[in-house]
């Protein structure tokens, strides 16, 4: 089977390459970067001029795009392309209501949608161990599961439409709570004299361990904030949290203070920095 897939950023381009290396019939791809479509190419996909074209040549057809308004658009531009046999994927994490609405869109041609939002960043991408959140229809699911298994070793499916990108919503919130805790916490700990790698050391003795940490003391130790994934891109996902606990009558005030950091973030002009670099915010006791 044919795979399409378009949105090459620094997760897709990775996921991509990890289907074009394994998979064995063609891999058509698109972007709207030309530079990031010719780099996916030169590892042997076929690179074609838009995501109609990708539609129209694939039976599988995968987007991986920043925002809600990019899924809307990209599934407008192939509804033509569309019909009978062909899946969608939408691996984009965005609105969960956008999402159902786009999976009704696509399921009037006779195509299968389904959401598959990932987890994990730029390293679990490149080895094709991302964790992957599944909604749609299980019939569909298990026809697809072999080729999301290119991109992810744990992949799970949450229920109908959407319940994908609720899932995954709900993963990027508690991540933002982990990480504002331990901002804060690293924070007054190294104003009283524990550097960051001793107080990381400390933390895994007790119940407050947790991988976020264990994952990022090292490039915090350094002050290192290479985009694995982007400040921006998170706060995204905390504002569409909220508006789903708006939606679903939940009061989260957590999630309403972490919010507030990733915008303090945003104001201060590092939204294209790694998500850790909202330390700054906190160190500049701004927020």
């Amino acid at each position: 089977m044919k795979i399409g897939f378009v949105g090459l950023g620094i997760m897709g381009e990775s996921m991509c390459a990890n289907i074009i290396q394994k998979h064995d019939d063609k891999v058509y791809v698109y972007d709207v970067v030309p530079e990031k479509t010719a780099k996916l190419a030169a590892l042997g996909a076929v690179p074609c001029g838009s995501a109609r074209e990708v539609a129209e040549e694939a039976g599988v057809f995968i987007t991986m795009v920043p925002k809600s308004e990019h899924s809307r658009t990209v599934y407008e531009e192939i509804l033509p392309a569309l019909g009978p046999g062909k899946i969608c994927i939408d691996m984009s994490t965005i609105d969960p209501a956008v999402s159902v609405e786009l999976a009704e869109m696509v399921r009037r041609t006779g195509a299968e949608f389904l959401d598959a939002p990932v987890v994990k960043s730029k390293p679990a991408a490149i080895a094709g161990k991302l964790g992957i959140y599944v909604g749609g229809s299980e019939e569909a699911y298990e026809k697809i599961r072999p080729i999301l298994a290119y991109m992810g070793e744990n992949i799970i499916r949450l229920g109908g439409n959407g319940k994908g990108l609720v899932m995954k919503i709900c993963h990027n919130a508690l991540v933002s709570q982990i990480q504002n805790g331990v901002n804060e916490t690293a924070t007054l700990a190294g104003l009283n004299g524990i550097d960051i790698l001793t107080y990381a050391k400390a933390i895994s003795y007790g119940g407050a361990g947790n991988w976020y940490l264990d994952s990022k003391k090292d490039a915090l130790s350094r002050e290192d904030y290479t985009t694995a994934f982007s400040i921006e891109n998170e706060h995204k996902d905390v504002h569409i949290c909220l508006n789903l606990a708006r939606e679903s009558g939940l009061w989260m005030p957590g999630e309403e203070n972490a919010a507030r950091v990733y915008d303090k973030a945003m104001e201060q002009g590092i939204g294209k920095e790694d998500f850790s670099a909202t330390m700054k915010v906190v160190r500049a006791g701004k927020a």
